[in-house]
């Protein structure tokens, strides 16, 4: 069995990590240990011991030691990481059948190695660029491999925060990133998800533009950048009977329906529009009251559509296909409302005097009695005009309110899912068309028990994160055909 040396991404005066490094050192298996912040070192200075453990100079240095092994094993959070020797053994032997693999990782164990403590990983995609991917505590990677990715892409590119991320992104393109389902390390803390909106914390700015930089740079070397210019859009052929419509799906709302409808209804505008809910076989009394305002207001299209099969996505292609339809179509959800009265006009007079292929607004974060909470404004600064389709591939999502065309949606309607529908088509949409950004608060996104990304277990969160990664993969390999096809290299 062939033996490892460590990279261990921290200082080696880290003392939680004291009973880490007797198992390493005591490891039949385990040969040189290297440690990304050297605090210890005579030679360090002052600017050194500021940078992060993941910064491309203090990996590219531990990168350069004298690495005599087949493989490498890479530990994170040292402090809170522990793995047996038995643990060790196997993930080497796991390692080692695997034929073409760069990089391995594995289930791991949160606080005790319980069964029922087990946290599963995901299968790693070509889509898997996000850098909150899931890799759990403990790596082991092919040495060939890391010294074919610097030979061929050169060093690691200077970064504060991005050196173990570019690194694996250039990895991928060498080989297999391989999940090995099995639980072989374990973190010694709780397993608290990361919030919904951390990748939007201001705080991060610079992290988040180095994740970017860093992104770009991997889909340029996998020639799957866009750097094409945008297409018109198209011109619709079929007739309107409004100007816009407000589409709201809606299943099992009863506490919030009438809020959102009512807000709908409230919209200032010089156009018409109505408001096509797509009711999709409630159980509850959500239907009723429905009803009771739509008899008082002509502009409410209450659609019950005969499929019983359908997600959101599916839901919404059901209002865009309607005769109803107007020429744009605007998001609400059923337990959101909007700012003010001046949302649709705001939204709709952006897509009538520009080309763009869908507008997004920004929202306010707020609880069940609509009073703001964290993170507050929601407003998706991190997209820019140039880059923002290329690094939608990296983040979770693009925000809210979304705004359309109504051809747009009937070119590319959403896949029949009630999680991811909107990133999937704003994907589509952003690889050939300009989206409008509106970074004013237009809209009130309510968080509560009931939302559908609230509450998760790891299992269904891992459903969710592997189905975003799916229509990353798939869009990935559209981009490269796209620019296969026009013969172009981004530069």
């Amino acid at each position: 069995m062939s033996p490892l040396s460590v990279i261990i991404f921290d200082s080696p005066k880290t003392d939680k990590a004291a009973n880490l490094l007797k198992t390493l050192g005591e490891s039949r298996f385990i040969g040189k240990i290297v440690f990304t912040r050297n605090h210890a070192s005579e030679n360090s200075s002052a600017e050194e011991m500021l940078f992060s453990p993941y910064c491309s100079k203090a990996l590219n240095k531990a990168l350069k030691e004298p690495l005599h092994t087949p493989y490498l094993m890479m530990v994170h959070s040292p402090g809170l990481t522990d793995i047996d020797q038995a643990e060790i053994e196997q993930f080497i032997s796991l390692a080692e059948k695997e034929k073409g693999g760069v990089l391995f990782y594995s289930d791991y164990y949160i606080n005790s190695r319980a069964p029922s403590n087990i946290t599963p990983a995901i299968n790693y995609l070509q889509g898997s660029i996000r850098d909150d991917f899931d890799f759990g505590p403990v790596q082991i990677l092919s040495v060939k491999h890391i010294k074919s990715a610097l030979e061929k892409f050169g060093p690691l590119s200077d970064s504060n925060w991005a050196g173990f991320y570019e690194l694996r992104l250039r990895l991928s393109l060498l080989g297999k990133i391989v999940h090995l389902p099995k639980p072989l390390s374990l973190l010694k803390q709780k397993g608290i998800e990361k919030s919904h909106f951390d990748y939007l914390d201001p705080d991060r700015t610079d992290f988040q533009k180095e994740m970017e930089k860093t992104a770009s740079k991997y889909l340029k070397l996998a020639k799957a950048f866009c750097s094409h210019e945008f297409m018109a859009v198209p011109n619709d052929p079929d007739p309107a009977p409004v100007t816009a419509s407000i589409i709201i799906p809606v299943k099992n709302r009863e506490k919030t329906i009438s809020d959102a409808l009512k807000s709908a209804l409230s919209q200032k505008t010089d156009f018409d529009y109505n408001v096509l809910i797509v009711q999709n076989h409630s159980t509850d009394k959500t239907a009723e009251k429905i009803d009771a305002i739509a008899e008082n207001d002509s502009r409410v299209i209450h659609i019950i559509p005969e499929r019983k099969d359908l997600g959101i996505g599916g839901c919404w292609n059901e209002a865009v296909m309607s005769s109803s339809c107007g020429r744009f179509v605007c998001q609400l959800d059923s337990d959101d409302i909007y700012l003010n009265e001046k949302t649709l006009s705001t939204i709709v007079k952006m897509l009538q005097t520009n080309n763009y292929g869908m507008v997004v607004g920004s929202y306010r974060v707020v609880n069940s009695n609509l009073e703001e909470i964290l993170p507050g404004l929601v407003d998706h600064r991190e997209w820019t005009e140039d880059n923002g389709r290329n690094n939608l591939l990296r983040v979770n999502g693009i925000g809210a309110p979304r705004a359309f065309p109504r051809i747009m949606l009937r070119k590319f309607p959403f896949p029949n899912v009630s999680y991811g529908e909107d990133y999937s088509v704003s994907l589509r949409i952003s690889r050939d068309f300009r989206v409008g950004r509106i970074f004013e608060p237009l809209y009130l996104c309510r968080r509560w028990n009931d939302n559908s990304d609230a509450m998760l277990s790891r299992k269904q969160a891992n459903t969710f994160a592997y189905y975003k990664d799916t229509l990353r993969t798939e869009e990935i390999l559209a981009r490269r055909n796209f620019n296969k096809n026009i013969h172009t290299v981004p530069k």
